[in-house]
């Protein structure tokens, strides 16, 4: 049996409710992180493979252990490239220098503006030129998200094609080399999943609401931490007002009980079946309508989401091509929703070549279309919990367990911190004294062998006195 440590902050077999996902943040800050997570996972497992994750734990300190108990490292990762992301680099790439197994990044990218400024460079470079070093001394490649990730590593002197490989996003091979979208009748009372970022900007906001209000049967489906803390506790708001984003439970699309947050992909899914059209500025979000046969329409704010639109050729439309007048039934008649199947077969093939190359067992090794996934299999015996409703749509006796549950286990959280908080300060507290400890006792050596020089310097200059006396 070979054991597999992955990074993520949850198992697809981890039935954690809402709770307890938001006093850990076992999403990561972002529920979209779940869904290549879950791709990741259902390719790997294979029935001799068995994949644990490390709850986003790193700690240089545990590679003995990691070394030890485990046969791979396998690291997914979205657009880790950036600033605030550094430290976190620096952490991985200490700990990857001290592991002997093999480590593997499936999917990295860089966050940079729509039309980024390679050749001037970034703050975090030589974060990344460190990283990326560390994990060629332990695998024979990187897999990236797209064209402009590659360029950046190439730039850093990393070489294209032997030290990384654009692969794409591993969630869109969550169900293997084929896709089909579906052909859907869109109509004004079809049901619409809708997702959106308070980062795009605000022609493509207003675009959004303006969509929302165009087609009424719709249902928002937000990714942040907050926004899960939002709809499960109905506060804090986002923001004090917004007039193009549900920023608070006031908004109508929190009070009319259209929002809906996933806390697992094959929920998330299956909900995105039941839709004619996908549309928003979340890329995960999205992605999870295509791998689930939706049309959707993806509108990409920076270099990140770009790359990854262009490489798999996700339906799209850029942000400087709406305006105030674009609806989105004008989109919708000009779509091609099929887009994505053209280069599926192809990138699915690179992305098995790369698994192939860093020696990861999978379960297309026999067939494109295995007969057995272990992964289907396990998941299908756990009673996955539903999405979360907004408070405007539950009852008061849900109201007050949600309340309480998530207080209880915010109250054991911070206990346990101060707990370790209190143990650091102690064990702090018992170095500082065994250091003064130490150092007491190194001025009392060095005040004796002080005296045994002055004894002894003394006798030498009586003698050589004496000598001196002697001599006249």
């Amino acid at each position: 049996m070979k054991n597999i440590l992955i990074r993520s902050g949850i198992s697809p077999f981890d039935n954690f409710d809402a709770s307890y996902m938001l006093v850990n943040n076992s999403i990561g800050g972002n529920v979209g992180n779940l869904v290549y997570a879950y791709s990741v996972f259902r390719t790997l497992m294979t029935e001799d493979t068995m994949i644990t994750p490390d709850y986003y734990k790193i700690d240089p300190n545990q590679a003995d252990e990691i070394n030890q108990k485990y046969d791979m490292y396998i690291i997914p990762l979205a657009d880790a490239f950036r600033e605030d992301f550094a430290p976190t680099l620096r952490k991985y790439t200490k700990l990857i220098k001290k592991l002997t197994i093999p480590v593997v990044v499936i999917g990295v990218g860089l966050r940079a503006p729509f039309e980024p400024k390679l050749n001037e460079g970034f703050p975090f470079d030589e974060d990344v030129k460190a990283f990326v070093s560390a994990v060629l001394e332990k695998s024979s490649m990187l897999g990236l998200r797209g064209e402009i990730t590659s360029k950046y590593l190439t730039r850093l002197g990393f070489r294209e094609g032997i030290d990384h490989t654009v692969i794409g996003c591993p969630s869109m091979y969550s169900f293997g080399r084929e896709l089909i979208i579906r052909d859907t009748n869109i109509t004004k009372d079809s049901i619409v999943s809708v997702n959106s970022s308070r980062l795009s900007p605000k022609n493509v906001l207003d675009f959004i609401t303006r969509g929302m209000e165009e087609y009424p049967n719709h249902y928002f489906i937000p990714q942040w931490l907050k926004e899960m803390k939002l709809t499960y506790a109905g506060a804090p708001a986002l923001a004090k007002s917004s007039s193009n984003y549900p920023v608070s439970m006031m908004d109508p699309t929190y009070m009319n009980n259209r929002v809906r947050y996933f806390l697992n992909v094959p929920t998330w899914l299956d909900f995105l079946k039941q839709a004619d059209l996908s549309f928003g500025a979340r890329l995960h979000g999205n992605i999870a309508a295509t791998i689930a046969g939706t049309p959707s329409i993806l509108l990409p704010k920076d270099a990140r989401m770009r790359e990854l639109a262009e490489y798999h050729q996700l339906t799209h439309v850029m942000a400087n091509e709406i305006t105030e007048q674009t609806r989105l039934s004008d989109l919708v008649e000009k779509a091609d929703f099929h887009s994505p199947e053209k280069n599926q077969a192809k990138n699915f093939d690179h992305y098995i070549s790369f698994l192939n190359s860093n020696n990861l067992d999978h379960i297309y090794k026999d067939s494109m279309t295995p007969a057995v996934v272990p992964f289907d299999e396990r998941l299908a015996k756990v009673d996955l919990l539903p999405a979360i409703t907004p408070i405007s749509g539950i009852s008061i006796e849900e109201l007050v367990q949600r309340m309480e549950k998530y207080s209880t286990l915010e109250e054991e959280k911070r206990a346990k911190e101060q707990k370790n908080k209190d143990k650091k300060i102690k064990d702090l507290q018992k170095k500082v004294e065994d250091t003064q400890k130490k150092l007491k006792e190194k001025d009392k050596a060095i005040k004796k062998y002080k005296g045994t020089l002055n004894r002894k310097a003394v006798r030498m200059a009586l003698k050589t006195a004496d000598m001196f006396s002697f001599s006249k």
